[in-house]
Formats: C-alpha cells, sequence, structure tokens
C-alpha cells in the first residue's frame, strides 16, 4: 500500500512541471465519431473535465462520420461520394443535423455531470456552443454538385477567444454550421479543428485518433514526434498511406497546413487507451506523436567541423565554473558523443551523452545554449535529443553532475541520488572539490 501512495505522489510530482506550462494554454481537441462510440469515451471526457480544472482553455470539435454511415444504413439510404467527399443532399443534412445535434447534447451533459463519486464532482464545467463557424458552400465541381457539403469560410474567433478566457467555458463545435444566407451545410470537421487552432492560436491540437500516432503499415508507432516537413513527405509514400482512412490522412494533411500556420505543437493519440490525454501531456515519455512546427533550425548529431562553435558556447559557461574546462584535442576525441543545434549552420547549442553500456546508463553532460538564443526552450530540445539518442542504445537510465541547473533538471523529471548509483569507472573519476549533484532520470 505505501508503494502505491508513493507512486501517485511521484507521478504527480513529476506532473506539476506540466501543469504549470499548461495553464491558461488553449488546446483544441479533436474527437472523432470513432472516439465517441467506443467504450473509453467516458474516460475521454472525464480526462478533458481534469485539463479544464487544471485551467486549460478548450475547444472540443467533434466529428460523426461513422454515426452518419450507421444511421443512413439503418435508414436503407445510400450517400454518395466523389473523390472521397460525401455529397449531402437536402434529406441527407435533415438527418445529419439530428445526429449532430444529440450528439452535441451528449457531450454537453457527460461534461457537466458534477454529482459525488464521479471524476467531475464538482467540476461545474460551463459548456458553449453556437455560430462560431460561417460556411459556404462546397460548390459545383467538374459538374458534380455537392449540394449542402460545405467548407469553412470564416473563423469567428474573437467569441470563442472571449468564452475561453473571459468566461472560462469548454466551446463544443459540431460539424455542422450555417452560412450568411441562413443556410445550413455539413463540414469536414479535421478542416474545422485546424481553422480554430490556426485561428485563436492554440498552443496545441489534439486528435484523438484509432491509432496511437504516427504509425507503419504494422500499426506499429514509428515516431514519438516528427517535424511537420517529415511528415508532409511520409503521408505522400503510397506504401503506407494505403492502410490508413481517408479521415487519418486528411487530419494528418491539415495538421502539416497548421505546422506551417503557427500552431506549434500538434499530437496525435489513441482513444482506446486509457489516459492517453493525461500521458501524452504530463510525462516526459508521452504516448502518442508530437507533431513539431517547421523550424529554420535542425537538432543534428555533431561533426569535427563543428568543434569551434561548441568550443564558443560552452566557453562562456567555462569562465563561470558551470562547465568544466574541455580542450579542444578532448573534444576531437569526444564528438561523435555530441549533438548540436545549428542556425544557419551556426552552432548555437551542444550536449553529450556518454553511455555506459554494461550498466545500460548514460551520462548527460556539457549542456549549453549560447547566450544570444536562451530565450527559448532549447535546452529541452536537447534534452528530448539526448533521451531519444539514449533509448536507440538500449540505455534505461540518464544522469547528470550538476553545481548550478539542480532545479531545470528537477522541473523535468531528474531526481536527486546518491554518487554511488554512478558506474565504477564514473565514481572513480568523481570531483569531491567541486561537489557536483548527482540527477538521474528513467527513460
Amino acid at each position: 500500500m505505501y508503494k502505491n501512495g508513493t507512486n501517485l505522489v511521484q507521478s504527480f510530482r513529476h506532473s506539476v512541471p506540466y501543469i504549470n506550462m499548461h495553464r491558461n494554454k488553449k488546446f483544441v481537441i479533436f474527437l472523432t465519431g470513432e472516439a465517441i462510440y467506443h467504450s473509453n469515451f467516458s474516460n475521454i471526457i472525464n480526462d478533458i473535465g481534469l485539463l479544464h480544472s487544471l485551467g486549460i482553455r478548450i475547444v472540443i470539435v467533434f466529428s460523426i462520420i461513422p454515426q452518419i454511415d450507421v444511421f443512413l444504413e439503418k435508414m436503407n439510404l445510400k450517400c454518395i461520394f466523389y473523390n472521397n467527399i460525401r455529397i449531402t443532399t437536402p434529406k441527407i443534412l435533415n438527418y445529419i443535423k439530428k445526429i449532430s445535434g444529440q450528439l452535441q447534447l451528449e457531450i454537453t451533459a457527460r461534461l457537466s455531470l458534477s454529482i459525488s463519486n464521479t471524476p467531475l464532482q464538482g467540476a461545474n464545467i460551463n459548456v458553449v456552443s453556437g455560430n462560431f463557424i460561417i460556411a459556404q458552400p462546397f460548390g459545383i465541381v467538374k459538374g458534380i454538385d455537392y449540394f449542402h457539403t460545405g467548407k469553412v469560410r470564416r473563423i469567428n474567433y474573437q467569441s470563442i477567444n472571449q468564452q475561453l478566457l473571459n468566461n472560462n467555458a469548454v466551446v463544443l463545435v459540431s460539424p455542422v454550421a450555417s452560412s450568411v444566407t441562413g443556410e445550413c451545410f455539413n463540414l469536414n470537421s479535421e478542416e474545422i479543428a485546424n481553422n480554430i487552432a490556426v485561428k485563436i492560436q492554440a498552443e496545441k491540437l489534439i486528435s484523438f485518433s484509432q491509432h496511437s500516432g504516427i504509425i507503419d503499415y504494422k500499426n506499429q508507432r514509428i515516431y514519438s514526434e516528427i517535424i511537420s516537413e517529415k511528415l508532409e513527405k511520409y503521408i505522400e509514400n503510397k506504401k503506407f498511406i494505403r492502410y490508413f482512412s481517408n479521415q487519418y490522412l486528411r487530419f494528418l494533411k491539415c495538421a502539416v497546413n497548421s505546422c506551417k500556420k503557427g500552431v506549434s505543437r500538434i499530437h496525435i493519440i489513441s482513444y482506446q487507451k486509457k489516459g492517453a490525454l493525461l500521458e501524452e501531456l504530463f510525462s516526459s515519455k508521452g504516448i502518442g506523436t508530437q507533431i513539431l512546427i517547421e523550424s529554420s533550425e535542425s537538432i543534428i548529431p555533431a561533426s569535427i567541423n563543428d568543434i569551434g562553435g561548441i568550443l564558443n558556447v560552452i566557453k562562456p559557461l567555462e569562465i563561470k565554473g558551470i562547465l568544466v574546462r574541455r580542450s579542444r584535442e578532448q573534444l576531437e576525441i569526444e564528438i561523435h558523443n555530441f549533438i548540436v543545434i545549428k542556425k544557419d549552420n551556426l552552432v548555437i547549442a551542444c550536449v553529450a551523452l556518454y553511455p555506459f553500456l554494461k550498466e545500460k546508463i548514460g551520462e548527460l553532460a556539457c549542456l549549453a545554449v549560447h547566450p544570444d538564443y536562451q530565450s527559448v526552450s532549447r535546452g529541452e530540445l536537447l534534452l528530448n535529443a539526448i533521451i531519444i539518442k539514449a533509448k536507440k542504445i538500449c540505455l534505461q537510465k540518464i544522469f547528470v553532475l550538476t553545481t548550478h541547473s539542480i532545479h531545470w533538471f528537477q522541473e523535468r523529471g531528474f531526481v536527486p541520488v546518491n554518487i554511488n548509483v554512478l558506474p565504477d569507472s564514473k565514481k572513480k573519476m568523481y570531483n569531491y572539490k567541486r561537489g557536483s549533484k548527482v540527477l538521474i532520470i528513467n527513460i
């Protein structure tokens, strides 16, 4: 019992930096129709309620594709698609409005649950829906009339921000929207979610999918994170995309576009995994795939040509006694251990990983960012890069010796330990006069 309590306390403590990081940030959460159908949906709703309780501003956009298909099948109605786009006739639109309205009320009711002995007890979430989306007809394309199939014309982002920031409400958006002529249209939910994320300058766009992120044809996650440029090439690979649904591919394509327009973090997680939303947002490991905004900077393994740049970055910290001095000759020998961030071919940050393969542990060392580039979290990017590198060579833990950055590492999951946990060869080299603190993290 005590052990379980200790694990809970430690997990909660490790979540605190992420809680502080996400507070008052705007998230757009995309719920697919499959996620709503799934038995885990009640847990997803509870987790969304928890995010709201932690001060995160939330917009929920939901899709109803499988619900439409099931309903029309029961009614013996056949729906026509052209270029993978549903043609929404007036009769089918009436059914879609009914399905959308029912699900909108159901989601609102679930988020409004506030009775005793439930996860949302005392949450008192204010859920707001409205005409936040102005639609326009998809039109007639190559002689094909799409009738009431539409697309986003305009986002009333000022109203959304007012509800999020001033009223602390959860904004709920359905795939049915009105036009300036008073007509209703059936819209692409992925397009809605991505347009809202861009317009309100959301910190994150999160999609629940049947997949645990970016996967291969064997349904295995192959990226815990990927930059949008690489993702764009990935979804052009016919070898992989033939295994994916049209909705999944539409979201990936929209995600690339959102990154280009400024949404810095897009997450794809599985709706089948309990607690996936919390694990993705409040742990260093995550459980899905994070799509990152394009950058002019690159994080790459260092080469001999980077030694001059590394020396330039670490010299100010060596002078202050924060880092142990390294000679050019030493760097030449150890350069294969280094990772650098380069901007316009200039080294602006560096870090090293010294592996102890027998003990399955590695030392993170020489983490430094040039003073002119310390306003952005490049240190955290390098830490993540080192963790990825360590996992590839089957390390299980990473330790660091530091005299000045103790709190920085603790905020990112490292815990102080005794020097006895160090590998024997490292203990023999420990400088007692320097008195560095030892911190460690499981990866």
